[in-house]
């Protein structure tokens, strides 16, 4: 029993050894905890291409009142409302019968006053040889000469009574001085128009359509100040590109330039105007649409671009993670700029070459290992 004690005892003991062995060989294959599992990018900078949408409006860049020049009765009109008309084309006739009558008055006394003058020369011819031969006094000559001159004013005056007599009977037939679309008819036929009551309608132009937008006071400082800076660029002549975004997201075909700035402050909206046209040719944009534009063209010099989902906020402000020489986890503040696609423009705080940590952010804090994967 003594023997069986020992063998019992041996066995035990080699079974707890080479539980041991085997379990301090385990620890030894064990993978030690590298730290946090993160995703990083490297910081570069490069010069980005940005633009920068707005809410807009639309406007037609030749809008005419069509009026009534003279008093008198709306005979016919002669166009349909709301179809597309040429320069040129007749839209009102207005009753030409006061206005014929007015210029056959005319007529007829330009030729009475045509014959006095006739007359008159005639007279003057008669009388200057015998007042040069002192058959006929100065005073007759006088007379004669005087008499040709006021016959002379007599017609031309009566030639400029014609010619407005014949200028109100133009005014009659009523067209449009642009081609563009029409509106509606604000006058029925038969109506009497006179100077108080004499709008007839609306012609505006449908290309080029001009696309008006706004920017605040504090939006206008700051692109100024970062044109100062050198963090903004914008083309010679300030030529950028204007987009524009119809209501069903579709870009429109025809790009535009942007063509008149405000140079006064509105204090009524607190912004200044922004104009761009853009050529419509099919008159696919309307005018008074609300659209969207997207302005193209300026770059931002050797910016910085980190993703949204790497930029966290506290108390203190925005911040990022970062890898530093330690190969730990670093808080570092920015500054941040305008939005870019997915990302944001980083103005301050990363310098190119530093890593910054994209995913992974949740339990990080300050020294914390990592494990880049």
């Amino acid at each position: 029993m003594i023997i069986d004690f020992f063998r019992n005892q041996t066995f035990i003991l080699f079974s707890v050894i080479l539980l041991a062995g085997c379990s301090s060989g385990d620890e030894k294959s064990a993978p030690k905890n590298m730290g946090m599992p993160v995703s990083v990018m490297t910081i570069e900078a490069k010069d980005t291409p940005i633009s920068i949408e707005y809410i807009a409006q639309t406007q037609s860049s030749h809008l005419v009142n069509i009026q009534a020049r003279v008093a008198g009765f709306l005979e016919k009109q002669v166009y349909t409302e709301g179809e597309m008309v040429k320069r040129g084309q007749i839209l009102f006739l207005m009753d030409e019968k006061p206005f014929q009558t007015q210029v056959d008055a005319a007529q007829a006394a330009l030729k009475s006053r045509e014959a006095a003058l006739e007359n008159a020369r005639l007279n003057l011819a008669r009388v200057k040889p015998l007042a040069e031969q002192n058959a006929l006094s100065q005073k007759d000559l006088d007379d004669a000469n005087s008499a040709f001159s006021t016959n002379e004013a007599s017609v031309e005056e009566a030639k400029a009574q014609l010619a407005t007599a014949m200028l109100n009977l133009s005014y009659c037939t009523i067209t449009s001085p642009i081609d563009g679309i029409t509106s509606a008819a604000l006058q029925q036929d038969g109506t009497y128009l006179n100077v108080m009551d004499s709008k007839l309608t609306t012609v505006s132009a449908i290309t080029p359509m001009w696309v008006n937008f706004s920017l605040s006071d504090n939006q206008m400082q700051m692109i100024q100040e970062q044109i100062k800076k050198g963090q903004l660029l914008i083309p010679k002549n300030s030529e950028l590109v204007v987009k524009v975004i119809e209501s069903t997201g579709n870009v429109f075909p025809y790009s535009g330039k942007i063509t008149f700035t405000e140079p006064y402050f509105n204090a009524k909206t607190g912004t200044f105007l922004i104009r761009a046209s853009v050529e419509n040719p099919d008159g696919l944009l309307k005018a008074n649409q609300y659209v969207r534009c997207r302005v193209e063209g300026a770059i931002r010099p050797k910016s910085i671009l980190v993703p949204q989902r790497a930029i966290q906020q506290s108390a203190k402000g925005q911040f990022v993670w970062v890898v530093n020489k330690e190969h730990l986890a670093e808080m570092r503040p920015i500054v941040v700029g305008d939005w870019h696609e997915e990302n944001w423009f980083v103005l301050e705080g990363l310098q190119p070459g530093e890593q910054v940590i994209t995913d992974g952010t949740m339990k990080l804090y300050p020294g914390s290992p990592l494990n880049i994967t």
